[in-house]
């Protein structure tokens, strides 16, 4: 399987990674019953040069978690890569694997957990410490990535707190967008999943919409 190219690959997590049992012991079982797969933590995948985070939420148990790359195999990747390419903020072509030569072009993904969780849905304990360990250090490594696109509401939270502010200070909203403590701008959209898609709550013109919007931002705040 080929992994991810990381655009932080010194402060990635051991493929071992022992600091959560539950998905320690998900991701054993799924080594016995799918050994092909690539079943370890995902590397964040993108531009070291980045201006631009996407933050999402964890591994897809068929999608990433499979692939080694994010957003790569599941129904959401689809959506969030061509509209990267439609952008320009990717090049190549998306083929729903991790040799297929697609390149981020000034954009970095990390999600808030690294490894599959039961039923695509991480505990708090789980968010906090992968948090903790390794989506605050990326973040903090691309320094130049002044701008931040939160898919859901986890994603979103995980930004926040890597940025030192409160919860409750920064509601979470589709295209809500904050100015956070550490100075970087956030942008939030509901998650790209093929549940939010297929119940019209997010639209391919609403997540395009936030994208544009971080263009504008960037073009606005960091190019004046």
């Amino acid at each position: 399987m080929v992994p991810a190219t990381s655009p932080v690959p010194d402060l990635e997590a051991p493929r071992d990674c022992p600091l959560c049992p539950r998905l320690v012991a998900f991701r054993a079982a799924l080594r016995e019953a799918h050994p092909g797969w690539w079943n370890a933590p995902v590397p964040h995948f993108g531009d070291s040069e980045a201006w631009l985070v996407v933050c999402g939420l964890a591994p897809g148990k068929q999608g990433a978690n499979r692939t080694g790359r994010p957003f790569t195999g599941d129904y959401a990747g689809l959506l969030l890569y061509e509209t990267l390419l439609k952008f320009g903020l990717a090049q190549g072509r998306f083929e729903e694997r991790p040799d297929d030569g697609l390149r981020l072009r000034g954009v970095a993904i990390l999600n808030s957990v690294k490894c599959v969780p039961p039923w695509n849905k991480p505990v708090p304990e789980e968010i906090a410490t992968c948090t903790k360990a390794y989506f605050q250090p990326a973040l903090a490594a691309l320094g130049g990535a002044r701008v931040m696109v939160a898919l859901g509401k986890i994603a979103h939270d995980a930004a926040v707190r890597s940025a030192g502010g409160r919860l409750a200070a920064f509601p979470f909203g589709h295209l809500a967008e904050h100015r956070l403590p550490d100075g970087r701008i956030l942008i939030d959209s509901y998650h790209c999943s093929r549940y939010n898609q297929n119940t019209n709550r997010l639209t391919r013109d609403m997540f395009e919409r936030v994208f544009e919007r971080a263009l504008e931002v960037k073009r606005a705040a960091f190019e004046t």
